[in-house]
C-alpha cells in the first residue's frame, strides 16, 4: 500500500501541473496525436505571426492558439451564436469546459445557457474523454505564456 501512494505522489509530481499558466491534466503528446488524428482537418494552432505550431491547413474550424483561459466565441472566425453568448457570460476555456464542450458541443452548450435551441457548429464530437482531456493539455501549450 504504501508503495502505491508512493507511487502515486511521484507520478504527480512528474506530471506538470499547469501547461501554458493553464491547469492542464492530460498528456500533452498523446494529445498532439489525437489533435492530428481528430481536429487537424479543421483546426490549426498558429502564432500571432501566422506560424503554425500545430496542424495543418483545417481552416474551416478556427485558429485554437490560446484557446486554452481564452473566452469561447472570441477571436477572428465567425462563430456561432450560441458559442459567442457563452463567452459573453464571462466563461473562459477551462479543462472542464473545454472536455465537456468537445465531447458533445450542442449538448454542452444548451445546458451552459440553460437554451433548448442553443446550437453550436462543431458537429465533430470527441468520443474519448482520455483523449479531450489530452487535447487540451497539448493546446495549452500554445499561448502566449
Amino acid at each position: 500500500m504504501k508503495f502505491l501512494y508512493t507511487a502515486a505522489a511521484c507520478a504527480a509530481l512528474a506530471t506538470p501541473a499547469f501547461a501554458g499558466g493553464h491547469a492542464a491534466s492530460g498528456d500533452a503528446a498523446a494529445g498532439e496525436d489525437a489533435f492530428n488524428r481528430q481536429c487537424a482537418s479543421c483546426h490549426i494552432s498558429a502564432d500571432a505571426d501566422g506560424n503554425v505550431l500545430a496542424g495543418r491547413n483545417g481552416r474551416s474550424g478556427p485558429n485554437l492558439y490560446g484557446i486554452a483561459g481564452g473566452t469561447p466565441g472570441s477571436g477572428d472566425f465567425r462563430y456561432g451564436s450560441s458559442l459567442v453568448e457563452y463567452g459573453e457570460t464571462g466563461a473562459v476555456w477551462t479543462e472542464e469546459n473545454f472536455v465537456a464542450y468537445v465531447m458533445d458541443p450542442t449538448g454542452f452548450l444548451r445546458e451552459a445557457l440553460d437554451d433548448s435551441r442553443a446550437r453550436a457548429k462543431m458537429a465533430f464530437r470527441v468520443r474519448s474523454e482520455e483523449d479531450a482531456i489530452n487535447l487540451y493539455a497539448y493546446l495549452a501549450q500554445f499561448g502566449d505564456m
